[in-house]
C-alpha cells in the first residue's frame, strides 16, 4: 500500500493580488461612506426631536389658523385667511405690536451694550475671575416669575422702592404701571437684569479666543484701548455677536412672563388697565384662554413668527455690516505685526 504525501497547496500570487485589489476599493468605499454619512447619523436625533416638538406644532398651528377653532368645542369650519383678516383689522393687535417693539428696543439695545462692556472688563484679567463670572450669572438663575414679582413690588406706585428713592432726590412719585413709556421702561429693566449677565458670558468666551498677539501688536502701533476694542475685538467676535443679537431679538419679541406678572393684581394680567404694556404673546394668550378663539390666536402666532424672522434678518444684516471685514487700519496693522513676530520666532 503506497501512501501519498499530501501535496502542499500554494496560493497563486496573481489570484491573491486580484482578491486584495478587489477588497481594497470595497473598504475604501465603506470608509468614505462612514466619513460622509456618520455626521448625519450623529445629529439625526436632534432633527427627529425637533420634528416632533417643533416642526409638527408649527404646521399644526397653520392648520388651526385657517379654521374656526374654539378652545372647548374644537375644530369648526374652514375659513381660510379669515382669522388673519380679523386680526389685522383689530386695533388691539397693532397696539400689542407697538408695545412689543418698544419694550424690545428699550431692553435689547442697552442689554447688548452692557453685555459687551461687562465681557470686556471680565476679559481684562480681574482678580478672582471665577467669582465675578459666577456673580454676573446669578440673575439668570432666578426664575422669571420671581424677577417679575420682585420688580413689580419695587415699581409699586404707592410705596415701591423706586418711588421712595426718587422722593429722596426731590422727584415726585411716578405712575410706573399706568404710564405707557414708564411701564415699558420698568419691564425692560426686568429683562435686562435677567439676561445681561448671560449674554456677557457668551461674549466673554468669544473674547478669550482672540489671540493676545493682536492686542500687543496694536499697542506697539500706538492704538489705545478703545481703538483695540473696535478694531480687533468687535471684528474678531463677529459670529458670536451676531448669534447674541439674533437670540436677543427672538427672546425680546416673545416676552410674556414679565408683562403678565407686572400688574396682575389690578389689571388681571392682560397688560395693564388700558393694555398699555400688553405684548403680542400676551395678546395671543388672551385670545386663546380668555376668548377661547384658538384660530385667531394661531393667526397671531404666525404673524409674530413672520415679524421675528423679518427683524432677525434686519439685525443680522446690520450687525454684519457693523462688524464686517478686518477692521480699520489699526486692526490690519496689528495682524501684520503679529504675523511678522510669528515668522521671526520660527
Amino acid at each position: 500500500m503506497t501512501l501519498t504525501a499530501p501535496r502542499a497547496t500554494r496560493r497563486d500570487p496573481e489570484r491573491s493580488g486580484r482578491d486584495a485589489a478587489a477588497s481594497r476599493p470595497r473598504r475604501h468605499r465603506l470608509s468614505r461612506f462612514d466619513q460622509n454619512a456618520s455626521p448625519y447619523f450623529y445629529i439625526s436625533p436632534f432633527f427627529l426631536l425637533f420634528g416632533l416638538v417643533g416642526l409638527f406644532p408649527l404646521l399644526y398651528t397653520v392648520w388651526v389658523a385657517v379654521h374656526d377653532w374654539d378652545l372647548l368645542k374644537g375644530q369648526g369650519d374652514f375659513i381660510g385667511v379669515g382669522n388673519f383678516v380679523e386680526i389685522l383689522g383689530d386695533g388691539m393687535f397693532w397696539n400689542s405690536i407697538r408695545n412689543t417693539i418698544s419694550i424690545f428696543l428699550l431692553s435689547a439695545v442697552p442689554q447688548l451694550a452692557a453685555a459687551l462692556l461687562i465681557a470686556y472688563l471680565l476679559d481684562r484679567g480681574l482678580r478672582a475671575p471665577t467669582f465675578w463670572r459666577m456673580s454676573v450669572l446669578i440673575p439668570f438663575v432666578v426664575t422669571p416669575v420671581a424677577v417679575a414679582i420682585i420688580f413689580s413690588s419695587a415699581f409699586n406706585e404707592a410705596d415701591g422702592l423706586v418711588n421712595n428713592l426718587l422722593n429722596l432726590v426731590g422727584i415726585a412719585d411716578q405712575e410706573w404701571k399706568h404710564d405707557t413709556l414708564l411701564s415699558h421702561l420698568a419691564i425692560a429693566v426686568m429683562v435686562n437684569f435677567r439676561w445681561t449677565g448671560y449674554n456677557a458670558l457668551i461674549l466673554l468666551a468669544a473674547m478669550q479666543a482672540v489671540p493676545r498677539d493682536l492686542y500687543e501688536s496694536a499697542a506697539l502701533d500706538g492704538a489705545g484701548a478703545g481703538r483695540r476694542f473696535f478694531s480687533i475685538t468687535i471684528p474678531t467676535i463677529r459670529p458670536t455677536l451676531i448669534f447674541v443679537v439674533i437670540t436677543a431679538t427672538i427672546g425680546g419679541l416673545q416676552i410674556f412672563a414679565e408683562p403678565r406678572l407686572f400688574d396682575v393684581s389690578t389689571a388681571g394680567g392682560v397688560g395693564g388697565s388700558d393694555r398699555q404694556f400688553q405684548t403680542t404673546v400676551l395678546f395671543l394668550w388672551e385670545l386663546a384662554f380668555f376668548r377661547r378663539n384658538l384660530g385667531e390666536a394661531s393667526a397671531v402666532a404666525i404673524l409674530l413668527f413672520v415679524l421675528i424672522v423679518g427683524i432677525g434678518v434686519i439685525n443680522f444684516l446690520i450687525s454684519r455690516r457693523i462688524a464686517t471685514g478686518d477692521g480699520p487700519s489699526a486692526g490690519r496693522a496689528a495682524r501684520r505685526r503679529a504675523r511678522k513676530n510669528q515668522e521671526v520666532s520660527r
